[in-house]
């Protein structure tokens, strides 16, 4: 069997509750935070991640014109941006969800374990996919934390 064959079904599980859980993200909570990143915040900052990993890890170039903006993390203070459209944050993520899966098909087979440099060190691409279900999986936590521990904020 295909790492491909292997990996996708796993992955695209993960997404599929992930999307499920942010399409129904009531709007008025991606503005909710604990700290310097807000729920919108978050999300933008997962699509951003999968087109990062993509190009880094699977030699897809991102789209032209897609805006890097959270890649150096929030900023305290309240400097971050919010993110509060949910609509256009959901598209961001089905496109960069469907950029990743493209890349990963297109990655030959004897190429998903071998080490490729990137700007946070040297990972395969198979441990690359592991980092971001990883990665997805902390920030839905963080984002039901939030929505769990932030009701003040919902009040204004």
């Amino acid at each position: 069997m295909s790492t491909i064959a292997t990996v996708l079904p796993v992955w695209e599980a993960i997404q599929s509750r992930f999307h499920k859980m942010v399409k129904g993200l009531p709007e008025e909570d991606l503005s909710l935070a604990i700290g310097p990143a807000s729920i919108g915040y978050m999300l933008r900052h997962n699509a951003e991640v999968e087109y990062m990993f993509a190009e880094w890890f699977f030699g897809q170039m991102m789209p032209e014109g897609l805006k890097m903006v959270t890649s150096r993390g929030p900023k305290g203070g309240g400097e971050s941006p919010t993110f509060a459209n949910l609509s256009e944050l959901v598209a961001l993520l089905e496109a960069s969800n469907g950029f990743l899966i493209q890349a990963m098909k297109e990655l030959p087979d004897e190429q998903w374990r071998e080490s490729v440099e990137s700007p946070m060190g040297p990972s395969t691409p198979l441990e690359a996919i592991g980092r971001l279900m990883y990665h997805t999986g902390i920030h839905a936590g963080q984002i039901s934390l939030i929505q769990k521990n932030a009701p003040a904020a919902k009040a204004k």
